[in-house]
């Protein structure tokens, strides 16, 4: 009995439109992708967005230091960002920016919404500002001694040394990053947004399956602390969109940044007139909406967004999915050791599809941080990727389009090994909707064991020597390109390229997930052009070299 169809909107976390893209960018990006590659292969309507997340005072600044407008600078990055994430095989159904007029109207409906619920307030509060650049300073641009420890040049709401936590105003003598004053204080009216509002609802929906475990219980320590009320505005000099009714004052980039997920559905629904945003967005929506973030970005998406959408009258997401941070060779990333990889800088060396694979050898449902130690990249790609899948199509192609005219035989000749690996399809796929990749990774790759397995047991380069076992020959060497073809089905979530070349080399249509139970009997193939090759470790020494 066929599934029915489901419709799901899938987004990832909005990278900032101040710099370029690095493999940390790319571990969810490729992880939100796997996903929805995997759904559309099920039959599923299922879209994926994302964009450049476009506002805030580091863009000011440094669109301020490079002499260009703001505008143009993160037009520069959303091209360069377009580009990495293409290259890297991410299929995004839309990619789209903050700074738009959809962004806009979506942030202003949802602000008046909550205002007429009195779930926004003005009150004044003490800031540190700089006199010079007569701007009020972030945390960030402000540094000076902390004042547990005295370690110098830190910032103004965390040492790095001690670790304690404070405001800019406790400080020790106190910098501006921008001029080098020091910061006064100075009073300013702001918007707040009343999360304890929602105490309740975000208390329940937190419980409800919509979070991993590990999320759910983080989320606890916060409950416990008490929900306070969201600082939801910034004073000019500031990139960004000014509040309803005000000239000097903007919405902080983190209201706008989650409503970007909204705004760039809305452009795509906008240039495909049969997909319609409101069915996805209303509060009763029958669809799904699932969201892939990173750890450090938990408590905007978990508390402050659902209930900015439960307030304001849209759907809630039916999940929201936390990866941890990419580290390389057991460290976080590192300038100085070679290891802070530009998305651009491996795509100048090595296959994207290599990192896909490898990711999801590694990626679970866990939020654990992900290593890429390039010693057992290597080992991975070339034994799983090349050794064991590839290899599979290579020995086997040459004996039916040197022997049998490039035609599959019209007979199984071991039924029962090709239904054991249509049927370990349906574990598979389990494991890819519950994100369980590298579970799912291992089990293809124990299959191409048993498929290459059953090449060395019939020795078909010894059987094709015999006329008497000629047409054993051809159903061996044809059985062989048949579960090469299953493994195709189950590889093409995260190899979508080499997926596409070995279509290309069956000679059949766009493979989907149903195809895994029906054979290609009788049927004309292509000659076989390697799909892979082995990685020399020179190119990952050039990589890290570069980096």
């Amino acid at each position: 009995m066929p599934q029915k169809q489901r419709q799901i909107l899938v987004t990832y976390a909005l990278p900032y439109a101040n710099g370029p893209l690095h493999l940390g960018h790319m571990t969810g990006l490729i992880q939100t992708d796997i996903w929805v590659r995997f759904q559309k292969m099920q039959g599923h309507e299922c879209y994926y967005v994302c964009g450049s997340d476009s506002h805030g005072t580091p863009i000011m600044i440094q669109a301020e230091k490079v002499g260009i407008p703001p505008e143009t600078l993160i037009e520069n990055f959303l091209q360069a960002h377009q580009a990495d994430i293409e290259d890297f095989g991410i299929g995004l159904d839309n990619f789209y920016t903050t700074h738009s007029p959809e962004n806009r109207e979506l942030s202003e409906t949802i602000f008046l919404r909550h205002q007429q619920k009195n779930n926004i307030i003005r009150k004044v509060i003490h800031q540190a500002y700089d006199p010079e650049k007569k701007m009020f300073l972030p945390d960030r641009l402000i540094k000076g001694e902390c004042p547990r420890c005295s370690a110098p040049d830190q910032y103004g709401d965390n040492c790095e040394v001690c670790g304690a936590t404070y405001s800019p105003t406790d400080l020790k003598n106190p910098r501006s990053t921008l001029s080098g004053a020091t910061p006064i204080e100075k009073d300013s009216e702001h918007y707040f947004f009343r999360l304890t509002h929602f105490e309740k609802f975000l208390h329940e929906w937190t419980r409800a399956g919509h979070l991993q475990e590990q999320v759910t219980h983080k989320l606890d320590e916060w409950f416990e602390a008490g929900l306070k009320e969201w600082d939801i505005s910034r004073d000019a000099p500031y990139f960004g969109f000014t509040i309803p009714g005000e000239t000097e004052k903007y919405f902080y980039c983190w209201l706008d940044a989650p409503i970007g997920y909204m705004a760039s559905f809305k452009n795509y629904c906008a240039h495909n007139k049969n997909v319609n945003f409101d069915h996805y967005w209303k509060a009763d929506s029958t669809t799904e909406l699932y969201q892939f973030i990173g750890k450090d970005i938990i408590y905007f998406h978990a508390l402050f967004w659902p209930a900015l959408l439960k307030g304001a009258d849209f759907r809630t997401p039916n999940a929201v999915y936390t990866h941890g941070f990419l580290t390389v060779n057991g460290q976080k990333m590192s300038k100085s050791r070679g290891t802070f990889i530009l998305a651009r800088d491996y795509l100048n060396h090595l296959n994207p599809e290599y990192l896909r694979y490898y990711l999801a050898t590694r990626l679970s449902r866990n939020i654990e941080d992900i290593d890429i130690n390039f010693n057992d990249f290597i080992q991975r790609i070339n034994s799983d990727v090349v050794g064991k899948f590839v290899n599979i199509a290579s020995r086997s192609a040459k004996f039916i389009h040197q022997y049998f005219n490039g035609q599959l035989s019209d007979t199984l000749e071991d039924k029962t090994l090709f239904e054991e690996f249509a049927q370990a399809g349906e574990s598979i796929a389990e494991k890819y909707e519950t994100l369980e990749y590298n579970q799912a990774m291992r089990d293809i790759m124990a299959l191409a064991d048993r498929a290459n397995q059953y090449i060395d047991h019939e020795k078909p380069w010894q059987m094709i020597k015999d006329e008497a076992l000629r047409e054993k020959t051809h159903a061996v060497c044809s059985l062989s390109l048949q579960l090469f073809r299953q493994l195709a089905i189950y590889l093409k979530p995260v190899l979508p390229k080499m997926i596409q070349e070995a279509e290309t080399f069956l000679n059949c249509a766009p493979l989907q997930w149903s195809d895994k139970n029906v054979p290609l009997k009788a049927h004309a193939i292509h000659a076989f052009q390697p799909l892979a090759t082995r990685i020399d470790k020179n190119q990952v020494d050039a990589l890290v070299n570069e980096s």
